[in-house]
């Protein structure tokens, strides 16, 4: 570990010199690369320097416990190595979470599409209610929220909707909400007062970059058609929305939030993409599925991740085995609990997998 410290080190230095070189700083785009890469390795450089610091103090105290040195001192070395032993581990746990590989996509904006599943009108009424959760969530961390598609149903639940959160670490930490969420409660249409559970989907993809995928102009089909949303007159006579067919995958993406025909078909390119660095992704993913195993709640679309259960107040992630009993809160979009553990899961399962394989 320390050896790729010291190759950090040297790296760091290497980019301060280079994000101040005038030649580099024509480039915008290379400049801003090295900025970025500069930044993320600061604060392992600077845990470093702690930990070297600390770890002199240990020698220099065993130093002198060991080398017959004056009784005062060695007194005073004898009451501060076991503190000064204790600083040098915090610091050594924490550089070895520093050092973890980091998703690329973590400071990603995201995608995320919420779909009824079983359940019929609950399904979409508790659907629409995920949705709000996490504009909630977005809004308390001063995230963006722009909608691309809102199939609604008439009780007001959704079918599908589509939006995209931006915001610095957004894919960090909802990354996590992939899978099945299921919802168990008295539904409002229910006169027996019988319990209902219902099924939405969340699917949670990072928003790429534009050279991560390229798209051929002959492998999309392009539709114009006449929003079905509220307008007025406006909907009524201009074709403004968007359906985008993907021929080799099949996939379709429609966006009719827009008046612009031009921003529609905008938004719908980004969706797309973000769809088809996540399908490709998925596929050669296959290929590693017993490290898949060990992630949290990236993966499997089909997987029930959470049940919300309001005759008792909670709310539980199967994947960690975690509950907390303020659903309520929960889902007015207070989730930094639950996200933080998940967190600290998948963190844990990491050092575990980078122990092993030291080992």
């Amino acid at each position: 570990m320390f050896e790729n410290l010291v190759d950090v080190k040297k790296r760091y230095f290497e980019l301060e010199q280079q994000v101040s070189d005038p030649e580099i700083i024509k480039n915008r785009d290379e400049w801003q690369k090295l900025v970025k890469e500069h930044a993320s390795l600061s604060p392992i450089v600077d845990c470093y320097d702690r930990y070297v610091q600390i770890d002199g103090e240990v020698k220099e105290y065993e130093e002198l416990l060991s080398g017959g040195a004056d009784p005062e001192l060695v007194e005073i070395a004898r009451s501060e190595l076991g503190g000064a032993k204790s600083r040098r581990e915090e610091i050594e746990e924490e550089l070895k979470i520093l050092l973890l590989p980091k998703d690329p996509k973590d400071d990603s904006n995201v995608v995320m599409e919420i779909r009824a599943g079983a359940g019929g009108d609950e399904a979409g009424l508790f659907g629409s209610e995920l949705m709000r959760m996490y504009i909630h969530y977005a809004e308390s961390q001063r995230w963006g929220v722009e909608f691309m598609e809102n199939n609604v149903t008439e009780l007001g639940g959704v079918k599908e909707v589509v939006f995209i959160i931006s915001g610095q670490g957004a894919y960090s930490k909802l990354k996590y909400e992939s899978g099945v969420h299921r919802v168990q409660r008295v539904p409002a249409t229910e006169s027996q007062g019988r319990v209902h559970t219902s099924t939405v989907t969340v699917a949670v993809l990072p928003e790429v970059e534009e050279v991560e995928v390229e798209i051929n102009e002959k492998d999309l089909k392009i539709d114009t058609y006449r929003s079905s949303g509220a307008g007025g007159q406006h909907v009524n006579k201009t074709e403004s929305a968007i359906r985008i067919t993907h021929l080799p995958t099949g996939m379709v993406v429609t966006c009719e939030d827009e008046r612009s025909q031009i921003k529609n078909r905008e938004k719908a390119m980004k969706v797309l993409k973000s769809r088809l660095y996540d399908f490709y992704e998925q596929q050669a993913v296959k290929e590693y599925a017993d490290a898949r195993k060990s992630q949290v709640g990236t993966g499997d679309r089909s997987e029930r991740i959470r049940t919300y259960n309001y005759p008792q107040g909670r709310v539980t992630d199967h994947r960690i085995g975690f509950t907390l009993y303020s659903l309520e809160n929960f889902l007015q979009g207070d989730m930094a609990e639950m996200i933080e553990a998940l967190q600290l899961y998948d963190r844990n399962k990491k050092l575990e997998q980078a122990a092993n394989q030291q080992n």
